[in-house]
């Protein structure tokens, strides 16, 4: 499970930044990469190896990813909250 899958002629495949012999994928643009030529995330359970390109474009950390499913899950819970402060204010007892 840890080999990267090669289609098509069957050879070896290469790093796409220095053309070495290529370990894995990077993790968001999925380009065959080397070991010398990733950089691994920080804040995950599982760590990931992205090309120098897509870290320079903010791939490195997995924070915004956390902030996103945060605020899917907030969102709603806020929604409703607000939905039951105006009820209450609107047909309160009176």
């Amino acid at each position: 499970m840890g080999e990267l899958l090669v289609s098509g002629d069957g050879g070896d495949a290469r790093c796409s930044s220095c053309g070495a012999l290529a370990v894995g994928p990077c993790a968001r643009c999925h380009k065959p990469l080397c070991g010398d030529c990733c950089v691994l995330t920080q804040g995950g359970v599982t760590t990931f190896a992205v090309c120098r390109p897509c870290a320079r474009a903010g791939a490195s950390t997995l924070r915004p990813a956390w902030r996103t499913v945060l605020a899917w899950i907030l969102t709603p819970i806020l929604l409703v909250l607000a939905a039951v402060v105006l009820l209450e204010w609107l047909f309160g007892t009176r």
